[in-house]
């Protein structure tokens, strides 16, 4: 079996170049499994057309019940020169009254929502923005950017440079200024996030140095400590220079601030997904969240930039060190949050680690803070946290884009009172 066939996903690609209809390429088997990463099949399809490609979007997929991931993914895909391939390379799909190939009536209508790397003209414009930008950092591009992700959350590119290759990555306008955020942290630890070569924070569009190694989903005991200890040694260091205020251009997700929220989620979609049961839980630990967060806030940690995603998936160790990426969901709120999220990405012992590693810093860069009880009872918010996030992916993108996080929040919000019952909270 090929590692292609062994990746359990198969690809058909719908195809245009511009304003015309070219035809159907697929199925054929990939050898990534996740939805979003497109490397090879675009690879496949210039090698089958002859011309570059892009991955504009997801037009359906078959779910397994395994998350985004395996099955067979439908893309709407465009050529971005002529083909030089003939017919035979696409399928003869539908057709209209005088036999000639036709696309599917809504492929590229309108549709609220839909992502500007979701559209053939938007991905141009951003690539076009990346040569200048390149060129005017004195690196110009040398060779075409190969398209390696797409959903709903992001578009990512890899861009060859003579210093070393540059990722251009551009997300919606929900997402944070990753710029922002990494330049904050830059300012206390240079080594602990990614250069930022340029940056255009209006589009949400950045251009990042490439960091050479692995992810950390399976690093040792010391690097996940290292990687825990060094963002909450730069986090008190930024609370303790802002004063208590939050500076601009961070969302407010303080835990008096996600408290507010809470009531119109349990009220939203949200609420369709849980039965009586869970929802009567749901509003019963809502209505407790201003005495939790109350007691979170007395344990004595500051509010500071919160990374919103911190798991090892999202930290890279290689010759730089540990160095932490993707700042789409930062905000400004609670650094428990991020405390706890290595959790579910880790075996027991490394989890162990991660926690002593955190509580140990924490301890000693805020004397008297108590970190121990801030994890514990910062757990129903940070999973009510999450519950929130999803369903503002869910709010702004395009629907065939949501089967990536549909039912995410009611699961988030049955995690958050199960914490809150463990937590005694219920």
């Amino acid at each position: 079996m090929s590692e292609a066939e062994a990746s359990g996903r198969t690809v058909s690609a719908l195809v245009t170049a511009g304003d015309e209809w070219l035809g159907t390429v697929g199925p054929f088997p990939v050898a990534d499994p996740w939805w979003a990463e497109v490397g090879s099949v675009v690879a496949h399809l210039e090698e089958t057309l002859g011309t570059p490609v892009v991955v504009l979007r997801l037009v359906d997929a078959e779910d397994r019940g395994r998350g985004p991931r395996e099955g067979h993914t439908t893309y709407h895909v465009e050529a971005l020169g002529r083909p030089a391939a003939g017919p035979a390379s696409f399928g003869s799909g539908a057709a209209d009254a005088a036999g000639r190939p036709s696309a599917p009536a809504d492929l590229t209508a309108p549709v609220a929502h839909r992502a500007e790397w979701a559209k053939a003209s938007g991905v141009r414009e951003a690539l076009g923005w990346a040569g200048t930008a390149l060129r005017e950092a004195g690196r110009p591009p040398e060779g075409p950017a190969r398209q390696v992700r797409t959903w709903n959350l992001a578009g990512l590119f890899r861009i060859p440079t003579s210093p070393g290759p540059v990722w251009l990555k551009i997300t919606p306008g929900f997402a944070a200024d990753e710029a922002r955020a990494i330049g904050m942290l830059a300012a206390e630890d240079p080594g602990l996030v990614p250069a930022v070569v340029a940056a255009d924070t209006p589009n949400r569009r950045v251009l990042l140095e490439h960091v050479p190694g692995a992810d950390c989903r399976d690093a040792p005991r010391e690097i996940v400590a290292e990687a825990v200890s060094r963002l909450a040694r730069a986090q008190a260091a930024l609370a303790g220079r802002w004063g208590g205020g939050r500076p601009g251009g961070l969302l407010d997700r303080t835990p008096s601030a996600l408290a507010a929220l809470v009531g119109g989620l349990l009220d939203g979609e949200a609420a369709g997904d849980l039965d009586a049961g869970e929802l009567r839980l749901a509003h019963r630990l809502a209505d407790r969240l201003p005495s939790l967060t109350a007691a979170l806030e007395s344990c004595g940690l500051p509010c500071t930039l919160v990374h919103g995603d911190f798991h090892p998936g999202n930290w890279v160790s290689g010759p730089r060190g540990t160095v932490v990426l993707d700042f789409a969901d930062s905000h400004y709120g609670h650094p428990a949050l991020d405390g706890l999220r290595p959790r579910d990405f880790l075996p027991a012992d490394r989890w162990e680690a991660a926690a002593e590693a955190w509580c140990e810093t924490w301890a000693a860069s805020v004397p008297g803070c108590d970190p121990a009880r801030a994890l514990i009872l910062a757990e129903p918010l940070q999973h009510l946290a999450y519950a929130l996030r999803y369903q503002e992916f869910l709010d702004n993108i395009e629907p065939s884009e949501r089967r990536y996080h549909e039912g995410d929040p009611a699961q988030a919000v049955r995690a958050a009172v199960a914490a809150a019952e463990v937590a005694g909270a219920l």
